[in-house]
């Protein structure tokens, strides 16, 4: 897809990143064009930054998180891709359909935020709850993003909702965790960032990650990236619906 007036887009075989308004992609995007769209948009509860909690990485307070999206952009993403991961999605109810194939991230740590994250599925699937340690998110360099997502709940999606040649969209980089597991997947992303900050530090750990060939986890992960006991810390996953997956196939 040849976009205009975006602006020049990192970009290799499987992979053309924007720093630009998601808006102005998803107006040039033809109807169905993306296989899937995988999105983590802002939910309006003001959680870009400017936090001083014990032991947390303060990030600098970016306004971007005051209100969840328009009508306008849920619309669009409907009309763009065939199926959609769209996470906070608890928090835009108004503009989403019924679904049974809800998401559930289990963090699988107390915290004293809340316990996990939701996520609407367009699949009509039985609701799947995905338990993977906050922790995991850490990569030798440290966290660059308040609400950044782990690597590793993206490959989990990309392995259960899509299939490798798909093409993804990502309206909402952030720390670009998505393109480092559409990657791994040997999917086609496209995907845009507005802020400046996030889209270069973004681009700069994607190629790294380009440059290695393996996503490395950090071994010890900074007290500003979590808090937690060497079993917490651990890559410990299970699924919490056995019978559920034994039924009806991966997802």
């Amino acid at each position: 897809m040849n976009y205009k007036n975006l602006g020049t887009p990192h970009k290799t075989d499987s992979l053309a990143l924007y720093n630009c308004d998601c808006m102005e992609l998803l107006k040039q995007t033809p109807d169905n064009y993306y296989d899937i769209c995988v999105v983590d948009p802002p939910y309006g509860i003001n959680r870009d930054g400017g936090e001083t909690g014990k032991n947390w990485k303060v990030y600098e307070k970016k306004g971007w998180d005051t209100k969840p999206p328009s009508e306008e952009y849920f619309i669009e993403l409907f009309r763009v891709s065939k199926n959609q991961v769209i996470w906070g999605a608890n928090y835009f109810t108004e503009h989403l359909p019924a679904s049974m194939g809800w998401i559930m991230w289990d963090k699988g740590q107390k915290l004293t935020m809340s316990d996990g994250e939701l996520a609407f599925t367009s699949f009509e699937r039985a609701l799947r709850i995905k338990v993977l340690n906050r922790c995991t998110i850490g990569e030798k360099g440290g966290n660059l993003h308040p609400t950044q997502k782990p690597v590793k709940l993206y490959d989990w999606i990309f392995e259960n909702y899509a299939e490798k040649g798909m093409k993804v969209l990502d309206t909402h980089l952030g720390s670009m965790s998505s393109v480092i597991a559409a990657i791994n997947a040997g999917m086609h992303i496209t995907g845009c960032e507005l802020d400046e900050d996030y889209y270069n530090d973004g681009i700069e750990r994607v190629t790294r990650h380009l440059d290695q060939g393996v996503f490395q986890f950090s071994e010890n992960p900074t007290p500003a990236s979590c808090d937690m006991t060497d079993k917490d810390i651990s890559d410990y996953q299970y699924d919490l619906l056995p019978s559920l997956n034994q039924t009806n196939g991966k997802a």
